[in-house]
């Protein structure tokens, strides 16, 4: 039997969403999907799923609010060199810049508030 909050209630595991081609702001990057579950466009803000396939890499962008994830799984390594590993919690503040790689993949799960920008890989 279903309750009022299960109307209002979205439940979604990381482990068999389906994910899709990455696609914020038009961006899409085949070799890293996302499944959305409260991101809008309109807003600039919400929450999602990004599963990196091994040797992908997202391109080179600046954060205009504040990034924050977890890794659900696997390890994402950052353009300066540090590794973010299962378990890991990370703030990124609003005008960081960055770009990370994943040797083996894994998965994140993301809130973003604020939107990216693209920037051009010399000035990360």
């Amino acid at each position: 039997m279903g309750s009022k909050l299960d109307k209002k209630r979205l439940v979604v595991n990381a482990m068999n969403a389906l994910y899709e081609p990455f696609g914020i702001r038009g961006r899409e990057e085949s070799d890293i999907l996302w499944h959305n579950i409260s991101w809008s466009e309109e807003k600039q803000k919400g929450f999602f799923l990004v599963r990196f396939e091994p040797g992908s890499s997202s391109k080179p962008h600046e954060h205009l609010g504040m990034e924050e994830f977890v890794v659900l799984d696997g390890e994402l390594e950052d353009c300066d060199g540090r590794t973010y590993r299962t378990g890991d919690c990370v703030s990124l503040s609003p005008g960081s810049r960055h770009y990370s790689h994943s040797k083996n993949g894994c998965t994140l799960a993301v809130f973003l508030r604020g939107g990216l920008r693209s920037v051009e890989e010399h000035a990360v």
